[in-house]
């Protein structure tokens, strides 16, 4: 009588599976690399579609204030215009209406270019950016990250760029 061995003895031996500690630690440090190479172009790009965020807002805010005003009676606040929107840092929007306003200490809250002429005679509209900071003049270090409504509404964007 003939014995003949189960076929798993007689195969060959077979190569462990698996990852060395070695090969997962390489694998961790290209993943780490990878991951601090497209962190700030994420970032980046996080903050460009909440600046297009604002300025698409201010657009829009432009259009009810101009569908809702007169140069007799315009909206004291945007919340009198039924707006109500936060910028996409989660501040509310500003609103100074400029045209005939009698409130004094105007002069200085109008916002202003680099040769310090007002940006607006109508109403300035603007969000104070991610810093949630603002100042009267567009190049100061707190205003250039405020996305702002400039030359009567011909421009709309950074004020660092107006």
């Amino acid at each position: 009588m003939t014995h003949t061995r189960p076929r798993h003895v007689l195969s060959a031996p077979r190569a462990h599976a698996g990852f060395t500690l070695i090969e997962i630690m390489i694998a961790v440090v290209i993943l780490g690399i990878l991951v601090s190479i497209s962190l700030p172009f994420y970032e980046g790009y996080i903050t460009e579609a909440r600046i297009d965020t604002a300025i698409k807002d201010i657009r829009q805010m432009e259009v009810i204030l101009n569908d809702r005003f007169t140069d007799n009676d315009p909206p004291a606040t945007l919340a009198a215009a039924g707006i109500s929107l936060t910028d996409p840092w989660g501040n509310p929007y500003r609103y100074l209406w400029l045209r005939n306003n009698p409130a004094p200490g105007l002069n200085g809250a109008r916002r202003r270019d680099k040769s310090m002429n007002p940006v607006n005679t109508d109403y300035d509209l603007y969000s104070m950016g991610a810093d949630g900071l603002t100042a009267a003049q567009f190049t100061a270090g707190k205003a250039r990250d405020d996305v702002v409504r400039a030359n009567d509404g011909d421009f709309v964007g950074l004020a660092e760029d107006h």
